[in-house]
Formats: structure tokens, sequence, C-alpha cells
């Protein structure tokens, strides 16, 4: 990362041809800095005018105009990285928004690292560390279901939920500690049942939250989503179906799909990271049995597998075999009975028997809304509202709110076995740690490093 005192500057827009491109510009210099190679149509200086304010100028590199653009000033306090900040919108070429990019280099900015403006905006207080996280996600969401979960109304509802455990946990800290410097004071405002109803509400909040776990993955994260089954029962056409267009082959002739084909999308409120893989079954075609090799691989690696079996054929030996294979895996297991729209033959009863969730589908005609639903059901809470509760959705949350719940168990269970004041306090005060390295208030410099690394230059 830059020395924190350096004022950065950076491209904000995509790389490519568009109608306009943004360079940003933060830091205590900011405006100082842009004023050298900006010059407003008026001819009034920049420094001059007030924050919030858009002016029309020309960009200047080595004496010679180079583009006519905006400057937007935002003085800090009021500004996304809580700095002052000049964002300079000009027009949307490769080359001549890297040239205005090398003016403000050239007048004394230094290049943005990736995620530095948010990591800026964070370290100034006016980010968490989950809306970092969130904002990150944000970015790179592929489905309608990420940009709900990720939105500003998402974040701040589990800030809130944050703070408030947070705080009233503080508060609890100050009567335990009461108890133990003071003994014979009764300084306390808290009966022992009353700190021991406190611990169990902060309980069951924490519960609630690490609950919401499972949901925030299945949107955020993706499930990693396996479709298999012997050659020439769907599979591809059902990867069609569910990815919305054609991208993979489909013939008639089995083994026509040898490579692995992934890609994510979205079935109901869950994200799949969806692999269609070769058909499953014996051969003596050298690149055939590579493509089978890996399609083994992807299955023990998944998260959930579709298996698809042709239900206008009987069940033959590779089905049978691939069912037994399948049967005791310790993922969840969806037997697609494909081909709806033919005179059925297939054995029913017998995938009904091996298999607890079981849909019928023509996947050429569509069909997906009863997998959408079994999908649903598996890996999501129905009562979760996306976009309006608070979600926990990554893994280090996740693991920071486990040891918030954990030491709070124990803080419990010590009270409720009339422990001293000083062995529940310790408890408690691991617990708020836990949850000051979920939102930021106490994390370590290798998890921030993390976190920002995978943002790109110039957000």
């Amino acid at each position: 990362m830059n020395n924190p005192t350096a004022t950065i500057t950076a491209i904000s827009t995509p790389s490519g041809k568009g109608g306009v491109a943004l360079i940003r510009t933060s830091g205590a210099d900011a405006v100082s800095i842009v004023s050298k190679c900006f010059i407003p149509k008026s001819n009034k200086p920049l420094s001059e005018y007030p924050s919030r304010t858009s002016v029309y100028g020309d960009v200047i590199l080595d004496g010679e105009r180079i583009d006519d653009a905006i400057a937007t000033i935002f003085r800090a306090p009021n500004s996304y990285t809580g700095e002052d900040t000049v964002e300079i919108t000009c027009h949307g070429g490769m080359l001549i928004t890297k040239t205005v990019l090398e003016a403000v280099l050239a007048c004394g900015a230094h290049p943005a690292e990736a995620g530095e403006f948010t990591r800026r905006a964070f370290i100034s207080g006016k980010l968490s560390l989950t809306d970092a996280e969130a904002i990150g996600s944000l970015l790179e969401a592929k489905t309608h279901s990420q940009i709900l979960l990720n939105s500003h109304t998402s974040r701040n509802r589990l800030n809130e939920e944050i703070s408030s455990l947070h705080e009233g946990l503080l508060s609890l800290m100050t009567t335990l500690y009461a108890n133990i410097d003071f003994p014979e004071e009764d300084l306390a405002d808290l009966t022992p049942d009353e700190v021991l109803r406190i611990l169990e509400s902060a309980l069951e909040k924490l519960s609630k939250l690490c609950a919401s776990y499972k949901t925030g993955h299945a949107v955020n994260e993706g499930i990693n989503t396996v479709i298999c089954g012997k050659p020439n029962v769907g599979k591809s056409t059902l990867y069609n179906t569910l990815c919305k267009g054609e991208y993979a082959i489909v013939s008639e002739y089995a083994g026509t799909t040898r490579d692995l084909l992934e890609k994510t999308v979205s079935l109901g409120r869950v994200t799949l990271n969806l692999v269609d893989t070769a058909g499953i079954h014996e051969t003596d075609a050298p690149v055939e049995k590579i493509g089978i090799s890996l399609s083994r691989k992807k299955i023990e690696e998944s998260e959930l597998i579709f298996l698809v079996l042709d239900g206008s054929s009987s069940l033959d030996g590779e089905d049978f075999e691939l069912i037994e294979a399948l049967s005791n895996s310790n993922v969840p297991i969806i037997a697609i009975i494909n081909k709806s729209d033919l005179p059925q033959k297939a054995d029913t009863a017998f995938i009904n028997e091996k298999f607890e969730n079981v849909v019928t589908i023509s996947a050429k005609n569509g069909g997906e809304e009863e997998l959408s639903a079994i999908v649903d059901r598996l890996f999501t809470d129905e009562k979760i509202s996306i976009g309006s509760d608070a979600i926990v959705s990554g893994a280090r949350q996740y693991a920071s709110l486990i040891r918030a719940r954990d030491f709070l168990l124990s803080a419990a269970s010590a009270q409720k076995a009339g422990y001293p004041s000083d062995l529940v306090s310790s408890d408690v005060s691991l617990a708020i740690s836990a949850l000051s390295e979920l939102d930021g208030r106490a994390v370590n410099e290798d998890i921030i490093s993390g976190i920002f690394s995978h943002f790109c230059v110039g957000k």
C-alpha cells in the first residue's frame, strides 16, 4: 500500500471505449495536484470552488490541451474516502483516458493500488470491514440476488445487528467489572438472573446471524454444482437451459461433451457455480477417458450434484452403477428424470427409493421451476428476506460469529453455574473481541490486506 498520507489516483471506470471515463484522485493534496493539470473554462482556480461542485474545463499535459472534461470536488470528510477527492470525467477512449491519468500523475499524484480508495474509506471510518467486503462482492456480482444481498440496505442491517450486540455486551461488561472491582459495594445494577438473560438474548441474536450464513453463502459465494450422468441423457441441454443460452454443444451422438464447461448462474435465490461434465461410462477412447476422469474429480469437490437420468429409457447397468456410487454421497443430490416430453420407461419407484430429492422435467422445454424450488429449500432459509434482513455472507464473518457465539455459550454456562464474575467477564471480553474482528474494530493487517487485494484498481 502507498504511504497513507500520499495523494493517490487511478482510472475508476472499466478499460475500453465508452462515452465517458472517470479518474479519481484522493488525498490531502488532491485539489492542488489536479489544479495543476485542470484549468476551468471560467479561469477561476479549481481550489476556489466549494465542495460538491462540478467544474467544466480543460485537461493539460506538457502545456497542451488534451481533452475537455468535468472536475467534481468532494472535500473531506464528505467524500467516499473521507479525504479531499477530485473526480475528472473525461471522454471514454482508452488512450485519452490513460493520457488524462498521466497528466494527474505528472502533477504529483501516486498510482493507487487495488482497493486503496475503499481501504482509505475503511481507515477513515466511512465504512466498516463488512461494508468493504460487501462492496467487493457487489463489484463481482453476477446475479440479481447477489446485488440485493450486498446492497446498501442489506449492509446497514448487518452493521446495525453487529453494533447492537457489541454495545450490549460492552454495557454488560461494565456491570461485571463493578462486581469484580467492588464486590462489597453493591455497585452492580443487574442481578445475576438479569445478567444471564442478557447473555441468552445475545446468544439468540448471534445464533440467528450464524444461521443466516447458509443463505448468504448460497447467494454470494455460490454452490459448486455438478451436472453428471451417463452419455446422451440431456446433461448439456439442462446446462444450456440453466445458463439461458447455447453454451454447450448438444447432439444426438453420445460423448459429445468431453471438456468441463463452467458458468455462474442464478437458480431461484441461489447462485450456482455450475459445471457440465462428460458422460460417465466405460470407454477405451483416450481423450474421453480424460474427460470422465475430470468429471469424477469435480463430483468429489462438489457441494450439490444434479444426477441426470433419461426417463424415456429403462435404467441400464451404467445408470445403476452411477446411482449406487452417488447414493452414499455426503453432499445433496437431486435426481433429475429428464425427457418428460417423451413416453416414460425409467423405474421411477427405484429412483425415488434411492434419492430424497427427485424431479421430472423436460430440459429441452425448460421446466426448471421445480428444480429451483428444491435448491432453494436445500440451501436457503425461506424466512430470510434477501436485501432487507441481516445476512452473513462471508466465511471470515461467519468464523468470527462462531467464535463470539462459543465464548458467550461459555459465559452463560459459567453464569448459570454461579461462577465468579471474573470468569464470566473473561469469556464476554473474548466474545467482544471476536465481534470487533468481524466489523473491523479490531483486526490484524494481514486480514485487511487480504480483503482489499481482491478489489480492482480505482475502487
